[in-house]
């Protein structure tokens, strides 16, 4: 929110030499961040200077509408002569009066303007557009002085545009509502420098009458709890907005429009009340305020067509829908400038959810929209419409009504109990309770201790001590964010000063380390990490449409999936079953971005719906819940098994001078994943690889893994449809493995190395086709005994000679005993005893024998 301090200064009798560093300090203490505090008095240096257009000259076979300019500066260019100046704009006509600036001034940004040729004529000089001046965003046009500025040509435009103020930039907090407008920023700084507040809304406004001023109809008083609405007839349609009221809304970055839409828009920045004026003659028959019918469509004043939903809140006339409530307002009602003639002003209460959704579904960020979200004081409303009613009639003329709509179902605010020792308890400071009753009555609560006022002397029994006080502490209709006792011990600490606050460390508890699930993570983490894969962290938040892109069957498990209440985007709106979708897109991200051999993993939660789990109980924050209540919110939490998942794309080993590259393929997937069970702890011995069929794998380069006969993951190459869908590379292959699917791992002691010389020896076994080799190493392992230190997979041969359906597997074995040297003898006994088994086992034969 960007506002000028001399706006400020109408509300809050800041210090005069209020030095901006002063003011910058005293917002961030308050909580309040700056983005920037700026004084425009220095942001343009040189000649700004008011003109006044002479003539104008269209310029034609250019790409764009060009204009040559005559513009009388006076004798502030030294000649008295009119100022040529080439500019590109068309919102001027000949005799406006505009903002210009001479050679050899310096606009904000180091831009420095002198005098050259261009379109075939000599320019001196620029006439200037509130963006070009740092005043604001809009570009679309520049400056044009109201007929009520008294400058002449020549004159300083500084203090004609407000560029002798100084203008604050903040970045307003969610839970800070209050803060969106001049009220609730002067009520802030009159807590900081402790001056006196002038509260804009606290100013006598007529109450509702029983004729109503336009005939509305609420039917949902929950979606708006309140409506208020006047009309004000015979307003002149050419009036134009004062240039104060448009300085400041240019200022604030809002363009300003006409007459009675600045009106409202500056009501929304002094009071924080978002307003919306209706031409009462384009509105056909009595307003209703209800929920949308799905498929009902808007055409809102950004000239967009708008699909709503049932969760829409819009105000209709007997045509349909003609705004979309708190957000945007619809083009047949829109006031139309030079043609409006009678207004209808409507002030209401919106809940602040139904417009966050409302906002983020459309995509429609309204300045209106971010401050209902935020909460508004639903006690302003009346205040509101009779500041927007006294200012049309005022610069506008027009004849307001007698009549005032006010139908009102604002519920009153709730009392919170707080205990008086609480924010000393809670933050380790000494608070007296008076202190503490001060601060939030300096904030605007009411509070009373029991059905009593508080005493106020202050050293009253248990007052002073507040051992046992308890406060009745009723926030303020402006404050919506204060609903438990830890938000008024925070508005305690905040007012008292952050600074006061001592930073001291808590003194850690012993502990017994990381636990054995912690251990566990990491190590698989260090694992992926050793053999070159990159870890990455991938939003668990996907699309419905993963499903069907994962090729996953409709009786899949992992189809159900957990939808958020309050999704980041309405794109992504569920919690993820698996890994693999997120992960893949980090991929497909990244190749996106040029890289071409990857090699990912992400460790994390998935999430798993409890079948009818219902609603979690209300708890709230001023106790423990029971174990109860835990249990009944336990019961709804949706299952979160940590998983572990890689994918590979391109080449796994680099090609270079040395030779050519490797391309990842499905044994790397499988690999990884017996690489994580071994850093998970899990011996090779229980580990089972076997072929499987499994979306989104491919269902002949799919492995399953078992441990202990129970199924942990899947690894291999992933389905070419899947791969298709998702643009990825072909031959993209990928694992996924449920970490706490494992069993505890079994303590062991550290093993023993031998010091003797190992007997290596080779063997290659001929075997079907369809035998796995996993069986042939488990059957070698089998029948070589406990002289067999490891057998490894060296290569894989078929040919006509082994005969159709069959292949050769070789095995690297390698033999050891732990108190001798093997003979030779020995070594080749233990080789024909696992080549025995295997024979015995899969029908396998010496290759060549």
């Amino acid at each position: 929110m960007r506002v000028s301090v001399s706006w400020l200064r109408e509300y809050v009798d800041l210090p005069a030499d209020l030095p901006t560093g002063d003011l910058e300090q005293a917002l961030v203490d308050l909580g309040i961040e700056v983005e920037s505090v700026v004084d425009l008095a220095e942001s343009v240096t040189g000649q700004l200077v008011v003109g006044e257009v002479r003539e104008i000259e269209e310029l034609t076979g250019f790409k764009k509408p060009i204009r040559f300019c005559r513009v009388d500066v006076g004798d502030a260019n030294g000649t008295g002569e009119p100022q040529e100046i080439v500019c590109g704009a068309r919102n001027f006509a000949v005799g406006d009066r505009v903002v210009v600036i001479l050679p050899g001034g310096v606009l904000p940004g180091g831009f420095a303007i002198g005098a050259r040729k261009t379109y075939g004529h000599n320019s001196a000089g620029m006439i200037c557009s509130a963006k070009e001046l740092g005043l604001g965003d809009d570009h679309s046009g520049i400056i044009v002085l109201g007929p009520d500025v008294t400058a002449k040509p020549g004159d300083d435009a500084r203090p004609v545009v407000g560029l002798d103020d100084v203008v604050l930039d903040l970045e307003i907090t969610p839970d800070r509502g209050y803060a969106l407008s001049l009220r609730g920023l002067a009520r802030e700084l009159s807590h900081a420098f402790e001056v006196p507040l002038r509260d804009p809304a606290l100013v006598p406004a007529p109450r509702g009458t029983e004729t109503p001023a336009y005939p509305v109809e609420v039917r949902d008083t929950v979606g708006c709890d309140r409506f208020t609405a006047r009309l004000v007839r015979g307003v002149d349609p050419s009036a134009p907005t004062p240039s104060w009221m448009a300085q400041r809304l240019v200022t604030a970055g809002i363009r300003s429009i006409s007459l009675p839409v600045d009106i409202t828009n500056y009501v929304m920045l002094e009071l924080g009340q978002p307003m919306h004026a209706f031409d009462a003659d384009r509105i056909s028959g009595p307003l209703v305020v209800r929920r949308a019918e799905a498929g009902e469509k808007l055409t809102t004043l950004d000239g967009v067509s708008r699909v709503l939903t049932a969760d829409d809140m819009v105000i209709c006339d007997d045509t349909g829908p003609i705004s979309l409530a708190a957000v945007m307002g619809g083009e047949t009602s829109e006031v139309d400038t030079g043609v409006t003639t009678n207004v209808l002003f409507e002030a209401a209460h919106w809940d602040p959810a139904m417009v966050g959704r409302t906002a983020r579904r459309h995509k429609l960020f309204s300045e209106a929209a971010k401050r209902w979200e935020r909460g508004v004081d639903p006690a302003v409303a009346l205040v509101a419409l009779e500041r927007a009613v006294g200012l049309l009639t005022e610069h506008g003329g027009g004849t307001p009504s007698a009549e005032i709509l006010d139908i009102d179902h604002v519920r009153p605010r709730t009392p919170i109990s707080l205990p008086a020792d609480l924010p000393t308890r809670r933050i380790g400071v000494e608070y007296p309770p008076a202190r503490v009753v001060a601060l939030l009555e300096e904030v605007g609560c009411t509070v009373a201790q029991g059905s009593d006022r508080l005493s106020e002397d202050p050293g009253a029994v248990g007052v002073a001590s507040g051992v046992g006080t308890t406060l009745s502490v009723t926030p303020p209709t402006w404050r919506p964010d204060l609903t438990d006792p830890a938000d008024l011990v925070e508005e305690v600490v905040r007012l008292d000063g952050y600074d006061k606050v001592p930073s001291v460390l808590p003194t850690a508890p012993p502990g017994n380390g990381l636990t054995l699930r912690q251990r566990r993570r990491r190590a698989v983490a260090d694992s992926l990490a050793e053999r070159g894969y990159v870890a990455v962290l991938a939003h668990p938040f996907v699309s419905p449409e993963l499903a069907d892109q994962l090729g996953l069957p409709a009786d899949d498990a992992r189809r159900p999936a957990v939808r958020l209440a309050n999704p980041l985007s309405e794109e992504e709106p569920l919690l993820r079953t698996t890994l693999l979708g997120p992960l893949l897109g980090v991929l497909k991200r990244n190749l996106g971005r040029g890289l071409r051999d990857l090699a990912l993993y992400e460790i994390g939660a998935v999430f798993h719906p409890r079948a009818g789990a219902g609603s979690p109980p209300s708890m709230g924050v001023d106790r423990r819940p029971t174990d109860e209540e835990f249990a009944a919110a336990d019961a709804v939490v949706p299952a979160q098994p940590v998983h572990v998942a890689v994918v590979l794309s391109g080449d796994l080993d680099p090609a270079g001078w040395w030779g050519a590259g490797r391309p990842a393929g499905w044994a790397d997937a499988i690999e990884a994943a017996r690489d994580v069970l071994a850093a998970a702890g899990i011996p090779d011995e229980r580990v089972e690889v076997r072929a499987a069929e499994y979306a989104p794998w491919h269902p002949g380069r799919c492995a399953e893994l078992l441990v202990d006969g129970t199924v942990v993951g899947h690894a291999g190459e992933l389905h070419p449809v899947v791969v298709g869908t998702l643009e990825l590379p072909r031959r993209t292959c990928a694992m996924e493995l449920n970490l706490d699917a494992l069993p505890a791992a079994p303590v062991t002691s550290a093993p023993t190395v031998s010091g003797f010389p190992p007997a290596l020896i080779d063997v290659a076994l001929v075997v079907d086709e369809s035998v796995p080799a996993e069986q042939v190493r488990r059957a070698l392992e089998a029948g070589a005994g406990e002289l067999l230190e490891d057998v490894r997979l060296f290569d894989v041969y078929s040919s006509a000679q082994l005969g159709e359906g069959r292949r050769s597997l070789a095995y690297k074995l390698t033999f050891r005993a732990p108190d001798r040297t093997l003979t030779g003898e020995e070594a080749l006994a233990a080789r024909d005893a696992a080549v025995a088994v295997a024979a015995e086992r899969l029908g396998a034969t010496l290759r060549g024998a």
